[in-house]
């Protein structure tokens, strides 16, 4: 599957999941301990706001705190739409001619930066999920797909402190594993 498509895909899952939280779970937990749900699918917006100026050649500094706060406002499932849509023009627009994007820690290859977005699209799709009772099956093929290019950056990423430690988990499917492999515990609930 190509990057364009892989990205595309990753965020419609996503957003397929913002679009089926029920009213009362926007305050709920979710396996990212510091966010409840409207919390994470603002992150994710944010992530989609980002992309746009980033992918046209901005610096972190340019964009400075534009996309601050609360980018969800009374409607969530528009602001998730809107700013998927923009990211998916984005990355289809700008990602056949290459280059580099300027993030946080540096200077990275736009192919990077796109694989980057498109595991967070997709492993927050499940916490989405597992936090608002959604389905929280992952496409295989998604799957097979992020666990491929994740396998050399795993280590790589529990050093600079971006995941958490890997889980032991039972379950032997490559979802689980992926997920275990992103600090998911693949048998997550809501607490209470």
């Amino acid at each position: 599957m190509d990057l364009t498509t892989l990205h595309e895909r990753t965020v419609a899952e996503f957003v397929a999941r913002v679009e089926t939280v029920p009213e009362d779970a926007w305050g709920k937990a979710t396996p990212c301990t510091e966010w409840d749900v409207q919390a994470l699918v603002n992150h994710v917006v944010g992530e989609d706001r980002w992309t746009p100026p980033l992918l046209e050649g901005a610096t972190i500094a340019e964009v400075g705190d534009h996309f601050d706060g609360d980018l969800l406002g009374d409607d969530p499932m528009s602001a998730a739409r809107e700013a998927a849509a923009a990211a998916v023009a984005s990355v289809a627009a700008r990602l056949p001619g290459g280059g580099q994007v300027h993030l946080s820690y540096g200077d990275e290859q736009m192919t990077e930066y796109v694989h980057q977005l498109a595991a967070d699209h997709l492993i927050h799709a499940w916490d989405l999920a597992a936090a608002s009772g959604g389905d929280t099956t992952l496409a295989p093929d998604l799957v097979a797909a992020m666990a491929a290019w994740f396998a050399d950056r795993e280590e790589l990423y529990r050093a600079a402190g971006v995941i958490r430690p890997r889980v032991d988990t039972e379950r032997d499917d490559p979802a689980a594993r992926l997920l275990a492999a992103f600090g998911r515990d693949p048998g997550w609930s809501t607490p209470g």
